[in-house]
């Protein structure tokens, strides 16, 4: 019974954010299938508040929460809310994933989701590169912040080492939270269809025949590859998640894994700035780390350029300038506090 309830209540919360939804895009042929989804929502809302032996589908009186969403579904678009919209078992949201809703759909269940294959590797390059460069900005403009404020070598190896593992240990569970955060949502949402496929398969077939009708399928190859898909058990749920909820389950890492990749990566930036200062003192040591720290930047600035595409002087001579800035302001804002280095 509070299954049912709850079905109820996720299927009628969809409906009314559908018809939001609608609204925004009233003048995209996104509207259309929005407004045909917030009536299959209805229609499996009616299922489930028969199945809780309710004698009528009760009226819907958006939450707080609901009310929240639709405010900023309004302010900001679908596009930019689909995180949360996922959160919520808003379904077709795949078709923001690309510039039209023309998009090719797959024709068969084999090529079902192959075109979300492959992200994963990509990412985690991009997440070090960045991670890096995170820890070789921060920890060198601390450093240079204490350097201007104090001559005291240890005090400077000290800070730069403290901002090394706090840093690290912070982003460490920042990436730790999100990942773990985006795999339990992705777990609840996959229960929810594995639970509504077996209660409907139909309606959830019919929702996803509308979707690739949406992105430029034949209705009728649209209605057909749909019910070969749902009738297909190793397809249907990594389907849905992907198709209905836009999620991709092959791009959550583990979370112990995203933890450790992103303390270790900044760990390596943050540490370049502090090595001089282990093996010299003085006047030495900061013109050292200066000089190590610039040339990093603009590595790290040069390996951004794969994913940005641009040319790699470029890039790296931006993330030069960018640190260098970072490290200049520090620097003289430290030594106003404090004294000069002798």
């Amino acid at each position: 019974m509070a299954k049912s309830a709850e079905g109820w209540l996720d299927e009628t919360r969809s409906a009314y954010l559908y018809r939001v939804i609608a609204e925004v895009e009233r003048d995209s042929p996104r509207a259309e299938l929005f407004e045909k989804l917030a009536h299959e929502a209805e229609a499996q809302a009616a299922i489930w508040a028969k199945n809780a032996g309710l004698a009528s589908v009760p009226a819907f009186v958006p939450d707080l929460r609901t009310r929240i969403v639709a405010g900023l579904l309004r302010r900001y678009g679908a596009r930019a809310m689909r995180g949360i919209l996922a959160a919520m078992k808003v379904r077709g949201l795949s078709v923001y994933s690309h510039a039209a809703p023309g998009h090719p759909a797959p024709t068969s269940v084999e090529e079902v989701g192959k075109r979300h294959r492959g992200i994963a590797g990509g990412g985690n390059l991009r997440a070090a590169v960045f991670g890096i460069n995170d820890g070789l900005v921060s920890n060198a403009s601390l450093i240079l912040g204490v350097a201007g404020a104090s001559s005291g070598n240890d005090i400077i190896l000290l800070s730069g080492i403290a901002g090394l593992l706090a840093g690290a240990f912070s982003m460490a569970a920042g990436e730790f939270v999100s990942v773990r955060s985006q795999r339990e949502m992705y777990e609840h949402q996959i229960g929810l269809e594995r639970a509504e496929l077996a209660e409907y398969p139909e309606e959830e077939a019919e929702e996803l025949a509308l979707i690739y009708a949406a992105r430029g399928m034949s209705v009728r190859d649209a209605h057909d590859l749909a019910g070969r898909t749902i009738a297909d058990p190793r397809h249907a749920l990594d389907t849905l998640a992907r198709e209905e909820l836009g999620l991709n389950p092959e791009a959550l890492g583990s979370p112990w894994g995203a933890a450790l990749s992103s303390f270790f990566s900044f760990g390596v930036g943050a540490l370049v700035p502090v090595l001089p200062f282990l093996f010299a003192r003085g006047e030495g040591a900061l013109v050292a780390a200066v000089a190590l720290t610039a040339a990093a930047l603009f590595g790290v600035g040069s390996m951004i350029s794969l994913f940005t595409g641009r040319s790699a002087f470029r890039d790296g001579f931006r993330m030069l300038a960018i640190g260098g800035g970072a490290g200049t302001v520090t620097y003289f804002v430290g030594k106003l506090l404090g004294v000069s280095l002798a």
